[in-house]
C-alpha cells in the first residue's frame, strides 16, 4: 500500500513509501482509509516537538474508512462499517484514571499516527473499542476533521468554563478554532476571534464572530473564557489580560512554546484560571460528534490528494490552510 512515514532520523520531513497492508490484532478492524485530516499535532510529529516514540510512524489521527476486516475480538465493527480513527488509539482500563472517567489522563496511553501507524495510508488499523461509527451520506473530507478538531476543541471549550451566554475569545483559528467557534455560537455564546491570518479573520466573520482582529489585539471587553489553540506561548499573558475577573483560560494544543514571565496582579490576580487540556475521552468524542449534528457544525476544507501531504503539511505549517486541511485517498494527484 502507499503511505508517508515521518521518520526519526529525518526531522522535518515526511516521506512517501510502500508498506505492506497491516494486519489487525485480535481486538482490531483493518479500515481502508478514505480521507484523513491533516492535523496540527501531525507536524509536532513530523519536527518532532513530540518525541519520536518509533524509528518510523505514518502520521494521521483524523482518518475515516470502511472496515474491511476484523480480528476474532471485533465483531461490533463488521465489514462495510464506516468509521472514525481518532487519536486516542488504547488506554489501559485499570488504572484510578480509567476507573474514574478520565481516560485521557492513563499513563499507558497510546496515539494514533505517533505511537501506531495512522491514517497518511491507503490502510490503517483501529482498535475496535475506539474507533467511531460514524454516519453515512456526508462527505468523507467533511466528516474528518471531526475526529480530533472537533473533540479536542469541545474538550477545550468545556475546559474553558464558559457561562450561558458569555463572552469567548478564540485565540487561533485554523482547524480546531473554526469547529469550537461555530458549536459555541450554536450553543449562544458571543464569540470574538484573534488570529494573524486575514483570511481566517474573514472566516471567524462569515461563521458569525462578533470580531475578528490580530493576535495581540485587546478585546472590545472583558472576556469571560477564552481558548488558545496557536501553540504560542508569549500569548498567554495577552489573553490572560484579556480575561475579566474569575475567567479561565483553556490551553488546547498538546505542544506550547515558551511561556513568558507572568505578573501576578495583572495576569492571574482576581481568581483567573488557566487549565491545559490533554487529549480526549472516548466520551468526550461521543459527545461532541452529537452536538455536532444536533448544530450542524460544518468544516470548512482545503482538499489535498493524497500524492501532496507534504505539501498539505507545509502549507498548515506556514497558515496558508483556511480552516482545516484533508487528505484525500481517491481521485487525480
Amino acid at each position: 500500500m502507499r503511505a508517508w512515514v515521518a521518520r526519526a532520523d529525518h526531522p522535518g520531513t515526511v516521506e512517501p513509501v510502500e508498506l505492506p497492508v497491516p494486519e489487525p490484532a485480535a481486538d482490531e478492524v483493518l479500515v481502508e482509509v478514505r480521507a484523513c485530516g491533516v492535523c496540527r499535532t501531525d507536524l509536532h510529529v513530523r519536527d518532532q516537538d513530540l518525541p519520536p516514540h518509533r524509528q518510523q510512524v505514518v502520521p494521521g489521527h483524523e482518518a475515516v474508512g470502511v472496515v474491511v476486516a476484523g480480528g476474532e475480538q471485533a465483531g461490533a465493527l463488521p465489514p462495510g462499517t464506516l468509521v472514525g480513527v481518532p487519536w486516542l488509539r488504547t488506554t489501559c482500563g485499570v488504572c484510578r484514571y480509567c476507573t474514574s472517567g478520565r481516560e485521557n489522563l492513563c499513563p499507558d496511553s497510546t496515539y494514533t499516527g505517533w505511537d501506531a501507524d495512522g491514517g497518511y495510508a491507503e490502510y490503517t488499523t483501529v482498535p475496535a473499542a475506539y474507533a467511531y461509527p460514524l454516519p453515512t451520506g456526508f462527505p468523507d473530507e467533511q466528516l474528518a476533521p471531526l475526529l480530533c478538531a472537533g473533540i479536542i476543541g469541545y474538550r477545550a471549550l468545556r475546559r474553558a468554563d464558559l457561562p450561558e451566554g458569555g463572552r469567548l475569545g478564540v485565540y487561533g483559528f485554523g482547524g480546531s478554532a473554526h469547529l469550537t467557534a461555530q458549536l459555541a455560537l450554536a450553543q449562544g455564546a458571543e464569540v470574538h476571534v484573534y488570529t494573524r491570518a486575514p483570511a481566517a479573520r474573514q472566516l471567524a466573520l462569515d461563521l458569525g464572530a462578533a470580531s475578528a482582529a490580530d493576535s495581540g489585539d485587546a478585546p472590545p471587553g472583558s472576556l469571560d473564557s477564552a481558548i488558545l489553540f496557536a501553540p504560542a506561548g508569549d500569548l498567554v499573558p495577552v489573553v490572560l489580560k484579556a480575561l475579566d475577573g474569575g475567567g479561565t483560560l483553556s490551553i488546547a494544543g498538546i505542544h506550547l512554546s515558551a511561556i513568558p514571565p507572568l505578573d501576578y496582579r495583572r495576569h492571574l490576580f482576581r481568581e483567573r484560571t488557566v487549565r491545559s487540556v490533554t487529549a480526549n475521552t472516548r466520551q468526550d468524542g461521543r459527545e461532541f460528534l452529537a452536538a455536532a449534528a444536533r448544530h450542524r457544525v460544518t468544516p470548512t476544507v482545503a482538499v489535498y490528494p493524497f500524492a501532496r501531504a507534504a505539501t498539505a503539511l507545509d502549507d498548515l505549517a506556514a497558515d496558508r490552510v483556511n480552516g482545516a486541511a484533508v487528505l484525500r485517498m481517491s481521485g487525480p494527484d
